[in-house]
């Protein structure tokens, strides 16, 4: 072992204990932003490279949604405010997985509602299942019939990549009403600020 690994090893640890993000680093565990999708507000396919450039919050959901999506979308569009100006560097992307229902003018008012960086994006089934594999988002959709409901169940975590397209942060869930929007908002500023989810004591732990 080399003399200073025991220290660095130590320093490092200690340094990761007391992080100063509020959010959990993905850094380099999560592939980077990729997708295809129609758009809802011009009914074009999009990818994420439409959306380098800006920090993309991405959210599988979807409209019909009576709790889970709205109140997270809400929550979403609170930290925003709270961003004030330095909003215009943040797009969220709320992908439905219900496009049976969700249609492009369905999914275009529904996002709408929330604010103008919000983007609403309809994938087909394929493009739908390839995202979700690629994320480790579970979804399911049951049509129903004969006395059963039509009953959607998603994924509530929240992911958040930097202006090149990397994978930084989850948020495990906004859905709640008593949310840590200061610390989202904090760890959201550091992303526009161009800081790194980890900091150079995260390359040091991984280099000893």
């Amino acid at each position: 072992m080399k003399p200073l690994r025991p220290l660095l090893l130590a320093l490092a640890l200690l340094t990761t204990a007391a992080s100063p993000w509020h959010d959990i680093s993905v850094r380099g565990e999560v592939p980077a932003l990729g997708f295809a999708a129609t758009d809802a507000a011009s009914g074009h396919t999009v990818t994420a490279a439409d959306f380098r450039g800006r920090i993309v919050l991405l959210y599988l959901g979807y409209t019909h949604c009576p709790d889970v999506c709205p109140l997270t979308l809400h929550n979403i569009s609170v930290v925003l405010r709270r961003l004030g100006k330095a909003a215009a560097g943040v797009r969220v992307l709320f992908v439905t997985v219900d496009p049976h229902r969700d249609t492009v003018p369905v999914l275009r008012r529904y996002v709408a509602l929330f604010g103008p960086d919000f983007v609403g994006l309809r994938p087909d089934a394929n493009q739908l299942a390839r995202l979700a594999r690629r994320y480790r988002l579970a979804y399911a959709v049951d049509p129903g019939g004969h006395g059963h409901p039509y009953t959607v169940t998603h994924s509530a975590a929240v992911y958040v990549f930097d202006r090149t397209g990397a994978a930084r942060l989850l948020i495990p869930s906004l859905a709640s009403t008593t949310p840590d929007l200061p610390g989202v908002t904090a760890d959201l500023r550091r992303l526009l600020r161009g800081q790194t989810a980890e900091g150079w004591f995260g390359w040091l732990a991984r280099w000893v």
